[in-house]
């Protein structure tokens, strides 16, 4: 139980149905259309898609998506990939021949085919009640009326404007040429149009017809290689998940392009100690973690991609690889950087997890990547394109090298918490190349701290990454100086790490929804 003399929020408790999202109206929406009937999967793509709206900065229908769900009735968890694949004619060596070492971030080189408007439209047919069109409706009436701006919102606006270049995005998404702020009403009443051709013509709407156009025109006049052909062909794959156990619970991850192995890894680098005696808030927790998500991270950065050309997936599962590389932690002593980390520093998304009365539960984390993504907005509709294509490498050879039709490997996961084979909290970790940490510090607090999960998202976090460890102002000055003795190179992050939500469903029948306080968003139930 929290401390009621000190700032913080409840968790949130209901019956009939939960929301946990990073936007209030987005939460309030998916509540709205539980109260209607819809399952699960309705609320949760219904709020996604206002999120868009409410979180331009952060996500879009230029973007990506991934998704894991249970349906009602069952323990079985389902997984669908709505990632999307470099264009068929995209080469490494062209980039290389043009002096890159890496996928130009702000380029249509970094353009992925955005696939998130295909898996909607799987999800809702299959596993929807109310019909694509009744969840597109809440995020067209925002995008024409418009959503006054948030205030974290406002923050990241303000830190990741100059990434929006041409006419078009800048247009688009600044108001006289500046930043929106906190209260200022955005509006997109370009996608809105481009929302009401999906709700009547469902993916075609999008992947094909004037949309199709405004997006190819736009990039290939900027030099993109993306056809017609490609956007015709994007789809979303329904996978299995992967898992690993910790603790008695399993830990259900999307499987690779995404990297919910390295989630996994490094929980099974930290069963290598005694977390459960350590002091949550303490340095030699935060060191372990600290040495065991380099380790984690370097076997990631050498291994993962497209799931078509990785051959590795089980030696990151593997016990035996956890516990080699546990044997290479130094309790008393920080190890410099086990390699160059493959990303830049500040990526961005958004997620939302939903469960239903009848027991469905979702987990879906929804993407454009960098801040404001690639920076490039379509001239007639606005849409904002992701750079999933930085995720890319561009070293030969490499299982992650740039090639046609290949997805690149994705930092967003989202996560799901079973107990016995039964889904128990689906969970998301925002914040880029943090979310697997994120997964792993999350599942620690939980279940060798006995924090309740409103407890586990609100405790201090730390993150190394670059020979840094960034640590957020919740640990005490004691305990920073502590680290920078074992040789950690301390950074104060100009931004909160990460962000979480969670929904814990217990044997009762009572959801406990829990938000992150470092965004601006809620968990709301009826």
């Amino acid at each position: 139980m929290r401390d009621f003399h000190k700032p913080g929020r409840s968790a949130v408790f209901a019956q009939n149905g939960m929301c946990a999202t990073s936007h209030p109206l987005a939460a309030q929406v998916a509540i709205d259309l539980l109260k209607r009937g819809g399952t699960a999967m309705d609320a949760a793509i219904a709020g996604a898609l206002v999120l868009g709206i409410c979180e331009p900065q952060m996500t879009g229908i230029g973007g990506d998506c991934f998704v894991l769900f249970s349906p009602a009735g069952t323990d079985d968890i389902h997984a669908m990939n709505g990632s999307g694949k470099a264009p068929a004619a995209a080469t490494a060596n062209a980039l290389r021949a043009q002096g890159h070492s890496t996928v130009p971030l702000n380029s249509p080189a970094a353009v992925t085919i955005p696939a998130a408007i295909d898996a909607f439209c799987q999800l809702s047919d299959r596993w929807g009640r109310l019909g694509l069109d009744a969840l597109l409706e809440p995020a067209i009436r925002y995008a024409e009326d418009g959503i006054p701006v948030a205030p974290r919102v406002a923050f990241d606006w303000q830190s990741g404007a100059d990434a929006l270049q041409g006419a078009a995005a800048r247009n688009y998404y600044l108001k006289g040429d500046k930043p929106f702020v906190t209260g200022e009403l955005f509006r997109a009443p370009g996608q809105a149009e481009v929302l009401r051709k999906v709700a009547r013509l469902g993916r075609d709407g999008f992947y094909a017809g004037d949309v199709m156009e405004d997006m190819l025109s736009t990039l290939n006049a900027l030099g993109g290689l993306h056809t017609a052909d490609d956007f015709a062909n994007a789809r979303a794959d329904e996978t299995r998940p992967i898992h690993g156990e910790y603790h008695d619970h399993e830990l259900f991850e999307h499987p690779p392009n995404g990297q919910g192995a390295t989630a996994i890894l490094l929980l099974n680098i930290l069963a290598q100690f005694d977390i459960a005696e350590m002091d949550p808030f303490g340095a030699e927790r935060a060191h372990i973690e600290a040495e065991a998500t380099k380790l984690a991270y370097d076997t990631r950065n050498r291994f993962m991609a497209d799931p078509d050309h990785m051959s590795r997936q089980n030696y990151m599962l593997s016990m035996d690889t956890a516990r080699n590389l546990a044997a290479l932690i130094d309790p008393k002593r920080a190890m410099p950087s086990a390699t160059s980390l493959s990303e830049s520093v500040h990526k961005d998304t958004v997620y939302i997890t939903v469960v239903d009365r009848d027991g469905m539960s979702v987990s879906l984390i929804y993407s454009i990547f960098h801040t404001f993504g690639s920076g490039i907005a379509t001239d007639k509709y606005g849409i904002l394109f992701q750079n999933r294509g930085a995720g890319f490498t561009l070293d030969a050879g490499h299982p992650n090298e740039l090639a046609g039709g290949k997805r690149p490997m994705h930092t967003i996961i989202p996560g799901i918490l079973a107990q016995k084979g039964k889904p128990i909290m689906p969970f998301g970790v925002m914040g880029g190349q943090y979310q697997s940490t994120g997964h792993a510090r999350l599942i620690t607090n939980l279940l060798d701290f006995g924090m309740d999960p409103q407890t586990a998202i609100d405790a201090p976090r730390s993150f190394a990454e670059k020979g840094m460890l960034a640590v957020e102002k919740g640990y005490t000055p004691d305990v920073v100086q502590q680290l920078a003795d074992l040789g950690h190179k301390i950074t104060m992050p100009e931004t909160p790490i990460g962000g979480a939500q969670a929904v814990l469903m217990h044997e009762s029948g009572v959801f406990e929804g829990a938000s992150d306080p470092r965004k601006d968003g809620c968990a709301l139930g009826y």
